[in-house]
């Protein structure tokens, strides 16, 4: 399936404003905003959260799968995709993440 199609069987973001990923050392080291450009990967690295308990090897590897073809892209030129690049890096056991969610303004 292309990355389209797998969102649609995602988990909706819409309780969130964003995501936190915290490394092993507690530091913040990136956040995914629910807004264009971010709304795919938000609901990627939610979705795998809530599968995994947070972005582990097991967790990244299958959100290479979810990203389909952007994933190609990503190893094709490393930088183009953070998101994608982060999980590369994390299935080849560099580093695991915790995830934070922060709630859309009104819901809770």
């Amino acid at each position: 399936m292309s990355f389209a199609d797998n969102l649609k069987t995602l988990p909706s973001v819409s309780h969130l404003a964003a995501l936190h990923l915290i490394d092993a050392e507690g530091q913040q080291v990136a956040t995914l905003e629910n807004r264009p450009g971010q709304a795919g990967s938000l609901a990627v690295y939610h979705a795998l959260a809530l599968r995994h308990g947070g972005i582990t090897p097991e967790a990244a590897r299958e959100g290479l799968e979810l990203y389909a073809e952007h994933t190609a892209d990503a190893r094709a030129f490393p930088g183009k995709h953070p998101n994608i690049d982060r999980l590369l890096a994390c299935a080849e056991g560099e580093g695991s993440y915790r995830v934070e969610g922060v709630q859309a303004a009104g819901r809770h």
